[in-house]
């Protein structure tokens, strides 16, 4: 099983949804970064369930705690360890999956791929793993702002309800202005109004996460089998639920021409710049030094309260009404981990770029 993600700034998770905690382990961090453990933790916040009426009741705190790799406040180069210790566990609400096989869940391909599998939540393939990334991702932060890059991600798009304005006119300052995590506050009342909706239904919905980092030098990125959009749409598609990747005009630009699509070079404050960036500041794999924007695609979250045929281990066919507490929308929760992705990807570009 693939726990490790990284080259030379290296992030390896372990723990489970219902286990006794969640946790990491970092390397390759460079010596003498200030640990804001403040900043860290609002990044947890941001990700932690219970947080609004659209996301999971799960009460959990999240609070990291760090057990190696600091000193007097500050990185050390070695091994950064941390744990998040799980305290709301309801385990017994899924007492009666145990024999079950839950629709587009990973129940099955984990039982026939090695034979056993934690039925409480999921075990290892719930996004509760994911704070774990979140922390990875927040110390990432913090290096990378050292070197002018910005990373900010918003929920553009939740099932027919998208946002109507152009990037360069998005205020990414309201991001957090409201539950759902969009900048467009009438189109952000709407999402919310839809998932809650959904909701009261006993249903989900998907949408799209849009993600935007500044101030990315030239040169991010190797050709051929290590381009920089490979290594975030990696990245990204290793996040639960997510179900695609694009960049720059991505998809939508399979209707313009060449003569409409291509990037010209031109002298901006005498450096050699485009004027326009369609490319989504990414060519031959390389970073062009201008912003780099994408966007992941999300399922609607799999465990719904609604009625759903499936089958059991034994190939009975049976009728599943789940219970326990989850997301009617991952989105809201997702926007902090597609930035810590993001991140954790760039840093590690970063530090292998000559």
């Amino acid at each position: 099983m693939a726990n490790t993600i990284g080259k030379l700034f290296t992030f390896t998770s372990f723990g489970e949804s219902h286990g006794k905690g969640i946790g990491g382990i970092i390397d390759g961090c460079p010596a003498g970064i200030e640990l804001n453990e403040d900043f860290i933790q609002q990044e947890l916040d941001r990700r932690k369930p219970g947080q609004s009426s659209i996301a999971t009741p799960r009460k959990e705190d999240d609070k990291v705690e760090f057990i190696s790799g600091i000193f007097e406040g500050k990185t050390t180069g070695t091994p950064i360890a941390f744990v998040i210790w799980n305290q709301n566990q309801h385990s017994k609400d899924y007492d009666h999956l145990k024999e079950v096989y839950r629709p587009s869940h990973a129940d099955f391909t984990y039982q026939q791929k090695y034979g056993i599998r934690d039925h409480r939540g999921g075990g290892r393939s719930s996004a509760r793993e994911t704070a774990a990334r979140v922390v990875a991702g927040a110390v990432a932060k913090l290096v990378l702002k050292q070197k002018g890059i910005e990373i900010k991600a918003y929920t553009s798009q939740v099932g027919h309800i998208a946002m109507t304005q152009k990037l360069e006119s998005i205020d990414l300052s309201l991001i957090e202005s409201n539950i759902v995590r969009c900048p467009e506050s009438a189109v952000a009342e709407k999402m919310i109004n839809y998932i809650q909706e959904l909701k009261k239904e006993g249903d989900s919905i998907g949408g799209i996460i849009s993600c935007i980092i500044k101030g990315v030098p030239v040169g991010l990125g190797e050709p051929i089998f290590d381009k920089l959009q490979a290594r975030l749409a990696a990245a990204m598609l290793s996040i639960n639920a997510s179900h695609g990747f694009d960049y720059g005009r991505g998809f939508d630009g399979v209707s313009l021409r060449g003569s409409e699509m291509n990037d010209s070079f031109v002298k901006a404050d005498e450096k050699i710049s485009t004027k326009t960036n369609n490319s989504g500041g990414i060519q031959g794999g390389i970073s062009n030094g201008q912003d780099i924007y994408f966007r992941v695609l999300f399922k609607p979250v799999a465990t719904i309260s609604k009625k759903q045929d499936t089958l059991d281990v034994h190939a009975n066919e049976i009728q599943l009404q789940a219970r326990g507490r989850h997301d009617p929308c991952v989105l809201p929760r997702a926007v902090p981990i597609v930035e810590a992705m993001a991140a954790i990807t760039l840093l590690d570009l970063y530090l292998t770029n000559p």
